[in-house]
């Protein structure tokens, strides 16, 4: 089995439901993925981080550091940093807070960030992109260079359209349709 068949066998089986379930966006949908299932397991991080770390390579982005908004973009963010420091090539990983903190420094974004870094924004699952698009905000505003988007999981509802639309590229390790032909069946 390849790693890329493993995670959608891990997403299917762990992380996706079927049944009347209402998202983070606030759409209706007969389909949940709760990523963490997989993106916090101790086999998913080793399947994530090295597949993760392969697409971002084979897009040509070279990022420094890679983060999003916490927690989806957390776990997933730090399998890529571990899986890119065993392959001799340190990317850093960084969290953006949903919002700053009113103590200590304040910062909007934690972890070895510095100012002109290129960056991958991670995601944990891609519904409408709303959430991509304020770590995007994030960085940008803390001095980064977004160079794309990389998910989990592309729920296909039109949030890669949307972040295509902004003018971001989205690389997506797994897709709802590929998840849901391996989702088994539920009572």
């Amino acid at each position: 089995m390849t790693p890329h068949e493993r995670l959608l066998d891990m997403l299917a089986t762990r992380s996706a439901r079927t049944g009347s379930f209402t998202l983070a966006s606030g759409r209706h949908s007969s389909l949940y993925i709760d990523a963490r299932l997989t993106t916090m397991s101790p086999d998913g991080l080793a399947t994530i981080g090295p597949l993760a770390l392969a697409a971002l390579r084979e897009s040509g982005w070279n990022p420094d550091a890679v983060g999003g908004l916490t927690l989806g973009a957390d776990p997933v963010s730090f399998a890529i940093a571990h899986a890119s420091a065993l392959a001799g090539t340190p990317i850093r990983a960084f969290t953006v807070r949903k919002e700053a903190k009113s103590h200590g420094t304040g910062k909007l974004i934690e972890g070895p960030f510095h100012v002109g870094d290129r960056t991958v924004v991670i995601e944990d699952v891609i519904t409408t992109g709303g959430s991509a698009l304020r770590a995007v905000e994030a960085v940008r505003a803390a001095g980064g260079v977004v160079q794309g988007i990389l998910a989990v999981v592309d729920r296909e509802e039109g949030g890669r359209e949307a972040l295509n639309a902004a003018g971001f590229s989205v690389i997506a390790l797994a897709r709802a349709t590929d998840i849901l032909t391996r989702i088994p069946h539920q009572p």
